[in-house]
């Protein structure tokens, strides 16, 4: 009729009609919408949901409508939503990866809360995510990484909440009594073994207890192997040579993997046979069967506990005293001195082991890298170092969303394992034993020393602008190819980042043909594949990525300067 009377056709014009069943109403104009322009996520988890209420299911509902079961599943998950803040996001005070955050919760009441509480600031949805979530362990924990993951909780009867937002993590465990119990029977399991050793008590824990530095601790003996055993130790040693080079060259057949995973674990235990406890050790000694930082078995023996060690103490000074019967024991004199006095003789000692050391590079090498692997390679012992220095290490796992596909954190995990195999047991040996190391082994310490503190991770907010541009320094002066390191994916890149750094960054790669093939693609997903086929084998990697030179570091610097200027104008002026 408005065309009519508009006189844009006429007024008999044949108009087509045609009947439908009102059943099929939602999905008549659910088809409208979603062939033509894409309906907002909050309208189409409202028809989505009508229909499911019908009895349509999902499989169903995605066939349809041209769309993926993943994408209806993600839909219906917003019921779990307050319609307070479905509202904020149709008006557009939040983003849809916010709302979606608040799909972990049932909750709708501390939904609201959560959102209230958070400052403007930190309303990210991993912010969200972690508040809502407090009480619940995520499938990263170490404790469910230990049993061996989500799968074997659920095993064992446990409830799994789901985030389908989430594609980093497979959801949390809503059991924590249950994953408690699982995480304690399978180190009881592997007590009982150290149990078997002889030692006066072992003690299961889910993390290192606290005060572990603290105490005193019996370290093993070294034990010479028969010769039995050590023509088996030389020949798994060659063995494991042979299969390495294979491997490394590339001309290992399939199972060579497997092979020497067999030939480590030989290796390991007839290595093991080098070392012994004593007798005193495993009478007044323990053991902790516990946790590590990466949620892997970690057995440390040879702990005293402060009551034994006070009874053993206690016995080795009566050892030393004469018995006289009926009559008290005698004092022993002793050369006493003030602390006033202590403090200027060691200082006196200070002044001279500095010059000393100071015109000795060889020993100065060894003193210093002793006192740093007493850090880095010792993570439990009380001894210390004259020198002071500390290394400041940052755990790069947390900042990373795909931490397992990491080649240098799997290199660097390597490296670490092979030093440990070298590195005498107990740290109070160290220093004797780098002193009988020749200068290119220190030298290789060192430089595995010093790399435990580098780092080049620029977080939202850091003081440390300048120690980030010196890392592309320290990459050239290293002539590292970060391309040999970090591959460009849709899993590492371009899933993160919006369409139009998608399209900029396939251009830069590819050239502007390619940016069209991305800009002609009709969702986000699509535009993700056919960036991650462009760019793959061209060693592309992202701007932060790389190592940059001398010019580019200077220009960044000015950028950040800038950027700082327009955010803190007074500062500026």
């Amino acid at each position: 009729l408005l065309l009519a009377e508009a006189g844009e056709i006429a007024k008999d014009f044949p108009v087509e009609c045609k009947e439908r069943s009102g059943e099929d109403a939602t999905e008549i104009s659910l088809s409208e919408n979603v062939m033509r322009e894409d309906m907002h996520p909050v309208d189409q988890y409202e028809a989505f949901s009508a229909l499911a209420i019908e009895g349509k299911e999902i499989a169903d509902i995605a066939a349809r409508f041209g769309t993926t079961e993943t994408i209806v599943r993600k839909r219906l998950a917003l019921a779990r939503v307050s319609p307070v803040l479905l509202q904020m996001f149709r008006d557009e005070d939040m983003s849809f990866a916010q709302l979606s955050a608040f799909t972990v919760s049932d909750d709708h009441q501390r939904q609201v809360e959560v959102w209230s509480a958070l400052p403007s600031w930190n309303r990210d949805a991993f912010s969200i995510r972690r508040a809502l979530t407090e009480e619940l362990v995520a499938a990263t924990d170490k404790r469910v990484q230990f049993i061996g993951g989500l799968a074997a909780y659920e095993a064992a009867g446990g409830a799994v909440k789901r985030d389908l937002f989430d594609e980093r993590n497979a959801g949390y465990v809503t059991d924590t009594v249950l994953l408690e119990k699982l995480v304690a029977e399978k180190l009881e399991a592997a007590a009982e073994a150290v149990r078997a050793e002889g030692w006066k008590w072992v003690e299961c824990r889910a993390s290192m207890p606290e005060g572990l530095h603290s105490m005193e601790r019996h370290y093993p003996e070294d034990v010479s192997l028969s010769e039995e055993d050590q023509a088996a130790l030389d020949a798994a040693q060659a063995e494991y040579d042979e299969l390495a080079e294979l491997i490394e060259s590339g001309a290992a057949d399939d199972e060579a993997e497997a092979k020497l995973e067999e030939v480590e674990r030989r290796i390991d235990a007839l290595t093991a046979r080098t070392e012994a406890y004593g007798p005193e050790a495993l009478v007044n000694g323990g053991a902790f069967v516990m946790l590590d930082y990466y949620g892997r078995l970690s057995i440390e023996r040879g702990f005293v506990k402060p009551d034994d060690a006070e009874v053993t103490d206690k016995d080795e000074a009566d050892e030393g005293l004469p018995s006289i019967a009926g009559e008290a024991k005698p004092a022993i004199p002793t050369l006493t001195h003030s602390a006033a006095l202590i403090e200027d003789l060691t200082a006196h000692k200070t002044a001279a082991l500095r010059i000393e050391l100071a015109n000795n590079p060889d020993v100065a090498l060894v003193a210093v890298v002793h006192a740093m692997l007493l850090q880095v390679a010792y993570p439990y012992n009380a001894e210390q170092s004259a020198l002071q220095l500390s290394i400041t290490h940052e755990r790069l796992k947390p900042s990373m969303k795909d931490a397992e596909s990491c080649k240098g954190l799997e290199a660097f995990s390597d490296l670490s394992e092979n030093y440990g195999h070298h590195l005498p047991g107990n740290p109070a040996d160290l220093f004797d034993w780098l002193l009988e190391q020749p200068q290119d082994m220190l030298l290789s310490l060192l430089a595995f020393g010093a790399a435990h503190s580098v780092n080049a991770v620029e977080k939202k907010f850091t003081a440390r602008k300048k120690g980030i541009e010196q890392a592309s320094q320290l990459g050239r002066a290293l002539n590292v190819d970060m391309s040999e390191w970090f591959e460009t994916t849709g899993d590492s890149y371009f899933k993160h980042v919006n369409r139009t750094t998608i399209e900029l960054a396939v251009a830069e790669a590819k050239g502007r043909e390619a940016e069209l093939s991305v800009k002609a693609a009709a969702k986000k997903t699509e535009a993700v594949m056919i960036a991650e086929r462009l760019v793959a084998g061209s060693g592309w990697i992202p701007a932060p990525v790389r190592i940059a030179a001398g010019d580019d570091a200077r220009s960044v610097e000015h950028e950040m300067d800038i950027e700082d200027n327009e955010q803190f104008p007074e500062a500026a002026e």
